[in-house]
């Protein structure tokens, strides 16, 4: 059986444009990716989020459940502990920022096509 995500946060991310699931790490891990980038990794011990490095050591000091991402660039990846007392509504930022860095280094028809026709 494949890990399922939480339902709420799963549904949040494929909700984003171009977003897919998929599980290249085996059965315990469900990687979400935009145009074949990996923006969110949820396993067992939470959800992996791209974040500002600056940002990344902010929440860090700010939440017991927000720590150096398991198995990832440390600077600039967050582990999230989903069992935790962390707000919905900071999760769902936290997976926005991501999407969005992810989004930023894609070549400029990509962008244009996940966010309009705003990038100079």
């Amino acid at each position: 059986m494949l890990f399922a995500p939480d339902p709420n946060i799963e549904a949040y991310m494929l909700a984003k444009k171009s977003a897919e699931k998929s599980y290249p790490f085996g059965r315990d891990v469900a990687v979400f990716k935009v145009k074949n980038k990996m923006f969110a990794l949820i396993g067992e011990r939470g959800i992996n989020l791209k974040c500002d490095p600056d940002e990344a050591i902010i929440y860090r000091s700010m939440f017991d459940a927000v720590r150096p991402a398991y198995h990832m660039n440390k600077e600039h990846w967050n582990t999230v502990a989903l069992e935790s007392d962390m707000p919905e509504d900071l999760i769902h930022k936290m997976i926005d920022d991501s999407y969005a860095l992810v989004v930023a280094k894609l070549p400029k028809k990509d962008q244009n096509h996940l966010i309009g026709d705003t990038i100079p």
